[in-house]
């Protein structure tokens, strides 16, 4: 459980999560950053029994209770979520029920194989009257590098988490760590997931790396990326792409790195590249909540306008 006492919303938040998958990292961060209280039910990356009811088969889910309405809503896709609880940040007199309704979802069977789509879901849809903080240009720079952590760094997690046999255990042994996996799993399950885990993502890694053109050292693409996403935080001048504040993109490469934290490959990013500062910037802001000041205010009532995306 995580309590925040900053937290009037009166939503009752549960997340469906793997502790370490960067994609649940990426929620975290931002419900941590403004100050959401939450439950925590940590899946079997296995057997995945806690999500037997749902038919969607990936985390994060996040499952909302709006208060006084006994009604849940399920928001599915780490970057829906982050999306849909932006945009209720951004005027909470529309329902995040009604939110999640501007996030379809668009699935396709290829190779036998469900896929899901949600072709909106990089982007805050704002209110007809409100008067945005941010310009066209900061809101469509914002939504370029939350696409670049789904689609390019998180690439570089599993070639280097797991890059050698070793590794992998060692990654897996803290994965139990930091999961309390004791408390959720038992002995055997534990042992289970961390040794045939650590096999399988040593595989895996070997697989990605070439899939996704990774160099021979797959060392040197992470630190390209780390070093290609702290030269675009310089330019700006600011201690964070959003500014003076952590933005959404921000949150977002916070949270890919954060699921290494602890790893070999994070400590060598730390030491090899320029993204520490900034890392640790971030990091600060999330603990400290320093994005809660949104669950204290009131909004206006109006109309809903999407922010439609440019074909």
């Amino acid at each position: 459980q995580v309590r925040v006492d900053t937290d009037n919303t009166g939503l009752k938040l549960t997340l469906y999560q793997y502790q370490t998958c960067p994609f649940c990292c990426k929620v975290r961060a931002v419900l941590d950053y403004h100050g959401f209280s939450y439950d925590v039910i940590e899946v079997n990356s296995i057997t995945k029994k806690q999500l037997k009811w749902s038919a969607y088969p990936k985390v994060p889910v996040l499952v909302v209770e709006s208060p006084g309405s006994g009604k849940e809503v399920v928001l599915r896709d780490s970057s829906v979520i982050i999306s849909a609880i932006e945009s209720y940040l951004s005027d909470r007199s529309t329902s995040l029920e009604k939110y999640v309704t501007f996030y379809p979802c668009d699935t396709e069977v290829i190779s036998g194989k469900k896929k899901y789509d949600f072709p909106n879901k990089y982007f805050i849809m704002y209110q007809e009257a409100q008067d945005l903080a941010t310009t066209p240009q900061e809101r469509s720079e914002e939504r370029k590098w939350r696409r670049w952590a789904d689609d390019h760094l998180v690439h570089m997690l599993s070639p280097n988490a797991y890059r050698t046999a070793s590794e992998a255990l060692q990654s897996f042994h803290y994965f139990s760590h930091v999961g309390e996996w004791e408390k959720n799993f038992s002995f055997v399950e534990r042992q289970v997931v961390i040794y045939a885990g650590a096999f399988v993502m040593y595989i895996m890694g070997k697989i990605l790396k070439s899939k996704y053109k990774l160099k021979d050292d797959v060392r040197q693409s992470l630190y390209e990326a780390c070093d290609e996403w702290a030269k675009v935080v310089r330019q700006g001048k600011q201690p964070f792409l959003g500014g003076s504040q952590p933005n959404l993109a921000d949150l977002a490469v916070y949270g890919v790195l954060n699921s290494i934290e602890g790893c070999s490959a994070f400590d060598d990013a730390l030491r090899n590249t320029k993204i520490g500062p900034w890392y640790r910037r971030t990091k600060e802001a999330i603990v400290q909540h320093q994005g809660s000041h949104p669950l204290n205010t009131k909004a206006t009532p109006s109309d809903v306008k999407k922010e439609i995306p440019k074909k």
